[in-house]
């Protein structure tokens, strides 16, 4: 338990160093094709983890149900989790289809698939699905996490950094 805390803090402080950045200001569409900026949701007085994931992306579909547990445990309170599916408005359809079928309880934003637009995430360039970025709740990035993310580990994320230094700054 000691050295998992201990990496979790070792991970803070090199993700936190290098990520830290301003709340993105990104103009989407949602799923009913209606433009949609991601500050509506970040930056607001909750935590906010981005999940960029996509219609045929496997491990997308087999960790949503962690991942909406996770929302609908927090979002009256002090998270929530923001979808960005990176299908585009040419695969909307699939990409509606992927959020009836998983029954997604959270807002769905839809990204064209072009590494510029990811980007302004930011942590980097974009390398696939799912990709997890975790805003503060003033809307800083704090970190990124490339691959699945079980909604425990957002929450030891979460507390870890909330007792760090770099939740002071």
């Amino acid at each position: 338990m000691m050295l998992k805390k201990s990496l979790i803090g070792l991970t803070l402080a090199l993700m936190a160093a290098s990520v830290l950045a301003a709340s993105p200001d990104i103009l989407l569409r949602g799923m009913d094709g209606k433009p949609r900026n991601v500050n509506e949701f970040i930056g607001h007085g909750k935590w906010v983890i981005v999940t960029a994931w996509a219609h045929d992306c496997r491990i997308c579909e087999s960790e949503m149900p962690d991942i909406s547990a996770f929302h609908v445990q927090h979002k009256d309170k002090d998270a929530i989790v923001l979808g960005v599916t990176i299908d585009g408005m040419e695969l909307i359809d699939l990409a509606r289809g992927f959020v009836s079928k998983n029954k997604l309880p959270f807002v769905n934003l839809v990204a064209e698939p072009e590494q510029a637009v990811m980007m302004k995430f930011g942590g980097g360039s974009f390398v696939g699905t799912p990709t997890h970025y975790m805003y503060d709740p003033s809307g800083r990035l704090v970190a990124r996490k490339v691959g699945p993310l079980p909604g425990k580990d957002i929450e030891e994320f979460i507390e870890a950094f909330n007792a760090s230094p770099y939740a002071k700054q």
